[in-house]
């Protein structure tokens, strides 16, 4: 039973008792955990163990604080935190550690992630929202030291979207906005920028935030004094101390082995963070790490004997038990009593969870065996199977890569046999990898029937008279459509509140829809990203807008790292349908006309990618993202917006499908991709062209992730028998990526009477002004010069040498 204490009112003795002892509980519990988790590594059964032994203390007074509809962005030492409000038990820790791939045993990843990182459930099995007002919520860990950061700031931000905006719809999201976010962080990670820029964010946005800060005076084997000036974060950030004039953060501090004090200390942040909206920091100081910081290595290779004494001394746990014999609350004979049972529990657990993790296994290895005696009993090859069958059978704890390894290398031998033993085991290996392969690589994009692809083409519609108007103004419409659509929809970036964005993009939105929903931030590209995840994740509609495409490095490791895997790494238990907004592509400069698509197109992957090549396909893409809920990044073309196009009158209908290109100009020979600015030379050199005699296909390939899925590509070069792919990037970027989805993957080798060519930009950022475009990237001259040259190895006598 959950004694509920409310501070405010007297409480019996009995309640006050049973409320320490199940905190004490959960504590050993937790420990005995650890302890145990690091012999498992040790002894080979998990492959790496990081653990939050010594950290027990602080975790149960956050739990106390924590309320239904909070939630926490944590790091992988909160697992004591997680036992305290009963979504994390023993035998989910061990099957966690052990990797098992069942979700109903191991909850958290079902075995794609390590031990140590958290999750709840935001979403039913159709993926609608749960009702996260009535359940305790954490958002999806990731291992990047800082990077829970950033979304932190999004799932506070949330809260005062929730409390200020009365149109947006908060039923099963927020209960007037009194939700807190609670960010928890090792003392070494806030000096990684992420932590500076939220806590810099999170006190001009004044939003209810609880940051603790797990100090043990170690990153890793490196001392608090290389890592944090004067040793002390709390020290170094008094500047951001609210005071009476000005608003800011309150900050506090707190012994790690004083639970009195870590309770008091977290009622009051939980007070202040709730009702004002005022981000508070609780530096937790003097907490220690009994094992080290993981099974890589142990800490006595690094401290001194008197530091080793001192936390042995100071020990969370000790300190507590100490606490609770000094004021009589249990008998030690109690107490040890308690303590001998948690171990068994423990034992018990660990037992059960690496029973069940091997079950289906040895289950799959004795079917295996029975395959694999069938098949050397009908085959010349026998003895050679035989072993590989006696080699599985001596496995007494097999994985379903001992399986694998087993059965493929067994087929080598049956090469050139028919009989049916042979076909039974193909069989089995091609189910065994049908059914598993899943379990490891399953919804690293939305597997539902409203996922983005399924979104079907709407035609942009026009009048007999419609207006041609600048590219801008065809967005700026269509935003006014959405935001009136959709209450929940909200945009924010450097620029992009006050005057519409850098090329009025958004041009007098704020005036009509206000401050909150169409916003300005500070220079912060992580925490802009970081903004939007977290809003997604607490059911808002998001656009984070980027200033420019090269800015996106600033937010790359947030991206990469936490939006682009979340849907991926919950299974499909949490998702952030956060839309990133940039501008790039051919304007002027290094830092202003870059096109680092190959490398987003990697590590972007789990987002949709899309490159519009005007401001009405741009459009498309923002509307058929809004009828899903997928995470993507759009890359508006940086010269298009003063370019004029035709005014659409169902703005807000429109959509642009994903995964499909578009032919924008038939053709017989020679087929040519490219996307964004770079198309509309193609397209111009395209007319060029015809004037020599020779019939270009162009094909915009629209959307890089994915690409192309019903393999229109092929088709043009089955007709054209020549490809060549044009490409602002540098050689070996997204080109690259696209030979290999045309060439490859979709076999358009068969067709080519020509070799499929590349024209890129140079492999150095372009130069400044309009000579440094021209001689970086491609330009209408070489995209000419290619193709006739293409044209004229084929067919020379046709088309002479131009030089």
């Amino acid at each position: 039973m959950k004694v509920e204490l409310d501070p405010e009112k007297d409480i019996s003795f009995n309640d006050f008792k049973e409320q320490i002892l199940r905190d004490y509980r959960i504590a050993v519990l937790s420990r005995e955990c650890s302890l145990l988790g690091r012999r498992e590594v040790l002894t080979g059964k998990a492959k790496f163990g990081i653990f939050g032994d010594g950290k027990e203390l602080p975790q149960l007074a956050m739990a106390r604080s924590f309320r239904d509809g909070d939630f926490r962005s944590g790091y992988y030492r909160d697992q004591t935190f997680m036992m305290a409000l009963d979504l994390l038990g023993p035998k989910d820790f061990f099957h966690g550690l052990y990797a098992t791939t069942d979700i109903s045993l191991e909850p958290m990843s079902a075995g794609r992630q390590m031990g140590g990182h958290f999750v709840t459930y935001s979403l039913n099995e159709d993926g609608s929202w749960k009702d996260l007002t009535k359940q305790p919520n954490s958002s999806a860990d990731i291992s990047p030291t800082a990077a829970q950061m950033p979304r932190l700031l999004g799932l506070a931000q949330a809260s005062k979207l929730y409390r200020h905006l009365n149109e947006l719809p908060s039923e099963g999201f927020s209960n007037g906005g009194n939700e807190i976010a609670w960010g928890t962080i090792g003392n070494a990670s806030t000096s990684e920028g992420h932590f500076f820029e939220t806590v810099n964010a999170a006190g001009v946005l004044q939003v209810p935030m609880v940051i603790s800060v797990w100090d043990d005076a170690y990153g890793i084997s490196v001392p608090a004094e290389y890592q944090t000036t004067k040793e002390n974060i709390s020290e170094i950030l008094k500047g951001f101390q609210r005071t009476e004039k000005e608003a800011g953060f309150e900050i506090m501090r707190v012994k790690g082995w004083d639970y009195t004090a870590l309770i008091h200390a977290y009622e009051n942040a939980a007070d202040i963070a709730r009702e004002s909206h005022t981000p508070v920091l609780i530096h937790v100081q003097e907490l220690t790490q009994p094992q080290g910081h993981s099974t890589s290595g142990s800490h006595e290779r690094y401290k001194t004997e008197e530091r080793l004494n001192w936390e042995r001394e100071y020990d969370c746990n000790l300190k507590f038990r100490e606490w609770i014999l000094a004021n009589e609350i249990v008998s030690e004979e109690e107490l040890a009593q308690l303590e001998k049972s948690i171990k068994k529990e423990v034992r018990l657990a660990k037992k059960e969870a690496w029973s069940e993790f091997l079950a289906p296994h040895r289950a799959q290895q004795k079917e295996l065996v029975e395959l694999l005696d069938a098949a050397a009993n009908a085959s010349p090859n026998r003895n050679f199977i035989r072993k590989l069958k006696n080699d599985l059978i001596a496995i007494e704890e097999p994985l379903k890569k001992d399986l694998m390894v087993a059965s493929r290398k067994a087929v080598r031998f049956l090469v050139g046999e028919s009989h049916p033993q042979r076909e039974q085991l193909i069989a089995w290996i091609e189910a065994f990898r049908n059914s598993t392969q899943p379990l490891y690589s399953s919804h690293l994009y939305s597997e539902l029937d409203n996922k983005a692809t399924a979104i079907p083409e709407i035609s942009p519609a026009y009048t007999d008279d419609a207006e041609m108007v600048d590219g801008r103004i065809i967005l700026r419409d269509n935003f006014e459509k959405l935001f009136t659509q959709y209450p929940q929809a909200v945009i924010f970036g450097e620029d992009s509140g006050n005057i519409g964005d850098v090329n009025q993009g958004l041009e007098g939105l704020q005036k009509k829809f206000g401050p909150l929903r169409i916003a300005d931030t500070g220079i912060r590209e992580a925490t802009i990203i970081g903004q939007g995840i977290g809003l997604a994740l607490r059911g808002l509609r998001p656009i984070a807008e980027i200033q420019y495409l090269d800015y996106m490095l600033y937010a790359l490791q947030t991206l990469s790292d936490d939006l682009a895997t979340l849907l991926y790494r919950t299974v499909g238990k949490q998702k952030a349908p956060l839309i990133v907004r940039t501008r790039g592509h051919r304007l002027e400069g290094i830092w202003h006309s870059g096109s680092q698509m190959g490398g987003l197109i990697h590590l972007l992957r789990g987002m949709y990618f899309l490159v519009p090549r005007n401001m009405t396909k741009a459009a498309g893409f923002y509307n058929t993202l809004m009828k899903s809920d997928e995470p993507a990044l759009i890359v508006e073309s940086l010269n298009g917006y003063r370019l004029k196009e035709k005014m659409p009158n169902n703005l807000g209908e429109l959509c642009t499908p994903i995964g499909q290109v578009e032919v924008i100009r038939e053709g017989s020979d020679i087929t040519i991709l490219s996307y964004g600015s770079t198309l509309r030379i193609v397209n111009q050199v395209a007319a060029e062209l015809e004037e020599v005699g020779i019939s270009a296909e162009v094909i915009d390939a629209q959307s890089l992730l994915p690409f192309d899925l019903g393999h229109q590509v092929k088709e043009s070069i089955r007709k054209t028998n020549r490809f060549l792919v044009v490409d602002e990037d540098v050689p070996g970027g997204c080109a690259a990526y696209l030979l290999q989805k045309v060439i490859e993957e979709q076999g358009a080798y068969r067709y080519l009477d020509s070799p499929p060519h590349t024209l890129t930009a140079k492999a150095h950022r372009p130069a400044y002004a309009s000579d440094g475009d021209y001689f970086s990237k491609p330009s209408a001259e070489d995209i000419f010069e290619k193709v006739y040259s293409i044209l004229h190895e084929a067919k020379p006598e046709a088309y002479p040498k131009l030089f």
